[in-house]
């Protein structure tokens, strides 16, 4: 048996926010919306018919990095070119970002991107696998997708 990811759910404390955020900032589009109060949720693709990212307003309060689950979720870009461009969306939409700009996954990785925050705190990543050979790389050892 071969498993691949389908798509990922993430909850969210306020969907319309998060909806602005992973719509109008990543440029995800919505395939489908519940709009019941108690049930509010959203499926969102990337140019096909598929969800990859589901939203879910049923969180009381923002992410915790010190509980079990979810410890990032990563996107894939196909240029650094592009990787920049996210990030100067993601700034003028005033994310919050774990480094200052483009970084590598690990000292001379050519793979490397950026680390920020959705408005609900859960921590998001865009990279690529190669491009980032003259960034820095924020922890000697230990990879910078795993502490941020």
């Amino acid at each position: 048996m071969t498993l691949s990811t389908g798509h990922t759910g993430l909850n969210v404390t306020d969907l319309d926010r998060s909806l602005a955020f992973y719509r109008d900032v990543l440029g995800f589009t919505v395939l489908a919306e519940g709009k019941e109060d108690d049930r509010r949720y959203a499926f969102l693709g990337n140019g096909g018919d598929r969800p990859v990212l589901t939203l879910w307003q049923q969180a009381q309060g923002s992410y915790d990095r010190d509980r079990a689950g979810l410890h990032h979720l990563a996107f894939t870009a196909d240029t650094m070119d592009r990787v920049r461009e996210y990030e100067r969306a993601l700034r003028a939409a005033g994310a919050d970002f774990a480094h200052d700009g483009v970084v590598a996954h690990r000292e001379g990785a050519a793979s490397g991107g950026i680390f920020f925050h959705d408005p609900d705190g859960t921590r998001l990543e865009i990279s690529v696998p190669h491009g980032a050979e003259q960034a820095p790389a924020p922890h000697a050892a230990a990879p910078t997708c795993g502490f941020f």
